[in-house]
């Protein structure tokens, strides 16, 4: 008697338990990222996946386009060598950004101090003596900020590895062949992971241009128009730079430049601080627009939704909860959405 190898089937498991097995280990997955602290792995395997995939799957390119293996490998390769670049040539200047950071964070710590001095008489006088605490708190909040880049080094490497790794794993998943007839499990887990992608692909991507646009402005604001009227605010470029980075962060990350921004100008004069916060006003009315049009179409998230996942996310896991909420409520709601629950 002889007995036939038949494929993997999910006719010997109902389908409604593969589906939630799917979901529990996808949800088990997501928890312990945050958990152990393995979130930008997490997000630089959906990166390397974007990446590689793009690569293997460009038009443009045409007949340069390289084979998913190819692309795996260009997408493992380019990073270690812009590193050993940077290494080499600008060592200096990545020591000097964080030194810089540093800086601004104690300059900015000392205007908060200063905050009567800076107002006009008048203005000082109607300020409630309840401000002196807020104000105490908020600097010794900076200074603690400024004192903890001294350890940038090892965690920024740790992280770093953490996320080349997460890069090259990513990477490979397009690069690797994957099975012609998979079990069921693996299968629904497969289903889990591209809507994964999907939702990683709607935030990053509409983020990036938002934060990229805002870093814009905010560069043609400090660099043209405030120096046109001799108004120069100190490290107006980590301030460019801060806007981008903290931009990919939906809608808090905004709220952080524009904070820290206007602190900037009232160290230089209470008017400077005026007119940067009427730029943030206008800056936003366009922001909202593109919100609007990318953020909201791509994703048919509210402003009051991400806040809210975002708060119980910073709450409950701290900033890498905050960084998370926004990608893991758009994946649940594609999920939702699959089903047709939402």
């Amino acid at each position: 008697m002889t007995l036939k190898a038949t494929p993997h089937s999910s006719s010997r498991f109902p389908p409604r338990m593969v589906t939630a097995s799917a979901y529990v280990l996808a949800g088990g997955v997501c928890l312990a990222v945050l958990v152990y602290g393995l979130l930008p792995g997490l997000l630089a395997v959906c990166l390397g996946f974007m990446a590689t995939q793009a690569l293997s799957t460009s038009r443009r390119l045409g007949r340069l386009r390289p084979s998913a293996f190819a692309a795996a490998a260009w997408v493992i390769i380019v990073p270690l060598v812009v590193l050993a670049l940077i290494l080499s040539n600008a060592k200096g200047m990545v020591f000097g950004a964080v030194a810089q950071y540093e800086a601004l964070l104690h300059h900015l710590a000392g205007t908060v101090l200063e905050i009567r001095q800076k107002l006009p008489p008048n203005l000082a006088a109607h300020l409630p003596d309840e401000l002196v605490a807020a104000q105490a708190w908020l600097a010794a909040y900076l200074q603690s900020q400024a004192h903890a880049l001294t350890g940038f080094g090892s965690a920024g490497l740790q992280g770093g590895l953490l996320a080349y790794v997460g890069l090259v794993i990513g990477a490979l998943i397009v690069g690797s062949p994957g099975a012609d007839n998979p079990a069921p499990l693996r299968a629904a887990a497969r289903a889990r992971a591209r809507y994964f992608i999907s939702a990683f692909r709607q935030i990053v991507v509409a983020q990036f241009w938002i934060a990229a646009f805002n870093a814009v402005c905010t560069a043609l604001f400090l660099f043209g128009a405030l120096p046109l009227v001799d108004v120069h605010i100190p490290y107006s470029g980590m301030l460019v730079a801060l806007t981008f980075f903290a931009g990919l962060i939906p809608i808090v990350g905004n709220l952080l430049c524009n904070g820290v921004l206007t602190l900037a100008g009232v160290s230089v004069a209470p008017m400077v601080g005026l007119a940067c916060l009427m730029f943030l006003i206008a800056i936003h009315k366009f922001e909202y627009v593109i919100n609007a049009k990318v953020v909201g179409k791509r994703t048919g998230t509210s402003a009051w939704e991400l806040l809210t996942v975002m708060f119980v996310g910073e709450a409950i896991f701290g900033v890498a909860g905050l960084v998370a909420a926004p990608l893991y409520y758009a994946y649940i709601k594609r999920e939702l959405l699959e089903v047709g629950l939402v």
